[in-house]
């Protein structure tokens, strides 16, 4: 599922901001944010902006966010964890569309995106028999509880590093992708875990594996590690189509030498059945620090043991929590 970045929402709830006379803190979707007081009451419509949203410039609506370079970021007002934007529907040049409508192209939003890689490193497209990794958060798709309640799940810890891709394709070529890109060989971290790992030998052909790069050099290196190290996420079967289910998953690594991502937790049985599949209990349990150190975690990543498809996502059912701690990082 590709989030909308931009759509019609709904307040769900408002409440007072501590020591501000003029903000209330609003529920939209899964996310707070604060909002202006007067702007809107319960129920009203509002165009929700969601985080790395990035407005157009020459929109007087947008000019107060010119000083962060108009890009949609979490923020801490008045000790309130503000999460999106969210502004009223006037801002729209025609009718207001039905809630959940997407209106980013509408009003000329696009996402925040970091600056590519050095096109020297670049060799072709992300391969389309692979999915990319980009899982949706919690909040932007709560439907996905109920999906997930009362089946055997697993938790494990979502690392804060560069993702990559290694794909063997069934010729045996292997292609070595950093996030949207396949990359050239070369001393770029990507290829430097593929050569680490011998993934031209060690992967079977049509199997990719996807993982996430870390340590010196890569995001402050929150995990304190000594030397780059890949740690799997996903293992995808390109001739089934299908990413292989947590047993499966597991086993795939350890017969070809991969280190997998922390699992935390894996619920199942009565234990699965009667989970507490809340929102606020998943931000509890994205909560935490890396291992050994004194770096918040980036949260939690949660998933079926058994693989099983999401009428909310479209897709694989599978989201993150982000650790809200995590999110104002900036401030180590």
């Amino acid at each position: 599922m590709e989030r909308k970045l931009v759509s019609i929402q709904r307040i769900d709830h408002l409440e007072p901001v501590p020591g501000a006379d003029t903000l209330l803190k609003a529920r939209v979707m899964g996310w707070d944010v604060v909002v202006k007081k007067g702007e809107f009451a319960v129920g009203d419509a509002c165009v929700f902006f969601e985080i790395d949203s990035l407005l157009p410039e020459g929109r007087p609506w947008a000019e107060f966010l010119r000083p962060r370079g108009f890009r949609v970021k979490t923020a801490r007002l008045r000790g309130v964890l503000s999460q999106g934007l969210a502004l009223p529907t006037s801002i729209l040049p025609g009718e207001v569309p039905p809630v959940g409508t997407d209106v980013r192209d509408v009003i000329g939003v696009v996402k925040f995106e970091p600056a590519l890689p050095d096109t020297r490193e670049v060799a072709g497209p992300f391969p389309g028999q692979v999915p990319k990794t980009d899982e949706i958060r919690l909040q932007s798709a709560l439907g996905v509880l109920d999906e997930i309640r009362g089946h055997d799940f697993f938790m494990a810890t979502k690392l804060d590093g560069t993702s990559g891709t290694f794909f063997r394709t069934l010729e045996g070529e292997l292609v070595a992708c950093s996030r949207n890109w396949a990359l050239k060989r070369g001393p770029n971290p990507v290829w430097r875990m593929a050569e680490r790992y011998s993934l031209d030998t060690v992967l079977p052909p049509g199997f990719a594996v996807q993982g996430e790069l870390c340590g010196p050099g890569i995001q402050k290196n929150r995990l304190g590690l000594d030397a780059l190290e890949l740690f799997v996420f996903s293992v995808h079967d390109t001739r089934t189509g299908c990413f292989l289910a947590y047993a499966d998953f597991i086993a795939f690594c350890a017969e070809h030498g991969l280190r997998t991502v922390p699992v935390e937790h894996v619920v199942t049985g009565e234990a699965a059945r009667t989970f507490d599949h809340g929102l606020a209990n998943y931000l509890k349990l994205a909560q935490g620090h890396y291992a050994g150190t004194k770096h918040r975690k980036e949260g939690i990543v949660v998933r079926p043991l058994v693989e099983r498809p999401s009428p909310t996502l479209g897709g694989r059912l599978s989201f993150k929590v982000i650790n809200n701690d995590f999110l104002l990082k900036d401030e180590d």
